[in-house]
């Protein structure tokens, strides 16, 4: 009798495969359930005697965040701890008339004066004593440590791999290894059935070639005629369209040498666009904002709150950002004074018309009132500004198509607007009928 096949080394194949498998799914699981625990401790605010430290942090807000932080240099010092550095009835004097104190020869004031670049403080005899109490206290208390990130352990209420991520990873692992059992087995029986037909002299018939498809195609006229129609008319719309985009950016983001996040100065703070645009209202062109007019505020904010961190920043990254600025403008966050030190910006521009198109930002700003966002875009949402609309002759021509000219304490277009009202028949004009679609108003 004739043996159809090699049972032990099929048996040893299929045993290796089995164990590969399973050694593949244990590794994976491994890595993937292996507890990662980072555990941090956090001390609690000492509350400090003699004031009332919630009322402290308002009054702190309102008269010296504008030239003191709690642990940074500012316009003046660092103030947490102030009341284990200075007695009290020497702080009163200060706050209340700072100049008094330093012209009465005290050392203690002259020194502070002097160290702060002989920057007067502003007198504040509006505050009691009481109010001054309440600010030690707010100073007084301890720096809050970083909020702990804290993993739970496997297997725990809090723990989202072990009620899914690890049942996801049994089911994928019992699935590839049935798959891959499965496809042993053919294989092995696909084989065992070629040997026993060829031990009983079974002739396998092959299949019967036919004919190739691209024979057929090409032997049938009709078809290819209404193919190559097809292809030229597709390949017609395919050139078009990538011709009419060249020159498009739309959706352009380049990485500029500074981060600037108009997601935190136009949205969170609330920053106007004209006041860092300000060319906007009274030039062609918008601008690009002196490192001064950043300056106006940066002076004073040297690090970011832990508030404005997101997934992609963190403070550390903006913090790093603004140390770029000071930088590039040449100053000394702890002298608070510039060194005379620059260098030079070089920021990568978004929007770019061609040459031939002429667009005035002020007319449209001043004149006709029209939102920073329409065109750009709600920038109050970007974390990097983009190419937000596509700044094409027809995306133009749209727009002076629907837009009405605001006529309310405009007189320079009451004249033109009665007449080409009663010309139009209607009660407001738009863009388009006040001339808005001819060439020379774009192309001179």
């Amino acid at each position: 009798m004739e043996k159809v096949g090699n049972h032990n080394s099929n048996s040893r194949k299929l045993f290796l495969s089995l164990a590969l498998m399973l050694s593949i799914s244990v590794a994976s699981f491994a890595q993937d359930a292996a507890p990662v625990a980072v555990t941090a401790t956090s001390a609690a605010p000492a509350a400090s005697s003699g004031g009332d430290a919630a009322k402290g942090k308002e009054l702190f807000n309102a008269n010296c965040a504008a030239c003191h932080k709690l642990d940074a240099k500012a316009t003046g010092p660092a103030l947490r701890g102030v009341a284990s550095r200075r007695e009290k009835a020497w702080i009163y004097k200060w706050v209340h008339n700072s100049s008094d104190l330093i012209k009465s020869g005290d050392a203690d004031a002259v020194k502070v004066f002097e160290e702060n670049n002989k920057i007067p403080m502003t007198a504040f005899p509006q505050l009691s004593e009481g109010d001054i109490d309440n600010i030690i206290a707010y100073t007084s208390e301890p720096k809050a440590a970083a909020p702990a990130v804290v993993a739970a352990l496997p297997g725990t209420k809090g723990d989202v791999s072990s009620e899914e991520g690890v049942s996801n990873n049994i089911i994928l692992g019992a699935l590839s290894l049935v798959m891959a059992i499965l496809i042993v087995m053919l294989v092995l029986v696909n084989k065992v059935l070629r040997k026993v037909a060829a031990a009983n002299g079974i002739e396998v018939v092959s299949k019967e070639p036919t004919l190739p498809i691209w024979k057929a195609f090409v032997r049938n006229q009709f078809l290819v005629l209404l193919s190559s129609i097809l292809l030229l008319l597709t390949g017609a719309y395919l050139v078009y369209g990538f011709l009419m985009q060249v020159g498009v950016d739309q959706e352009y983001s380049p990485v500029q040498p500074i981060h600037f996040s108009h997601r935190i100065h136009a949205g969170s703070n609330g920053v106007n666009c004209n006041y860092c645009h300000s060319a906007a209202r009274v030039s062609k062109n918008a601008g690009i904002p002196s490192l001064n007019v950043c300056m106006n505020c940066h002076k004073n904010i040297a690090e970011v709150s832990d508030t404005t961190a997101t997934a992609d920043y963190s403070k550390a990254d903006y913090d790093a950002e603004i140390n770029k600025l000071y930088k590039a403008v040449g100053w000394d966050k702890t002298n608070q004074k510039y060194t005379g030190v620059t260098q030079p910006v070089k920021w990568v521009r978004i929007h770019n018309l061609q040459s031939f198109v002429y667009f005035n930002h002020s007319q449209h700003v001043t004149v006709a009132e029209v939102a920073c966002q329409t065109c750009h875009g709600p920038v109050q949402t970007f974390e990097i500004q983009k190419q937000f609309s596509p700044l094409t002759m027809g995306w133009c021509i749209n727009c002076h198509r629907k837009t009405d000219v605001k006529m309310e304490g405009n007189d320079y277009y009451t004249k033109i607007h009665e007449q080409l009202s009663k010309k139009y028949g209607v009660d407001k004009l738009t863009a388009a009928q006040m001339g808005g679609l001819e060439c020379g108003k774009c192309h001179y």
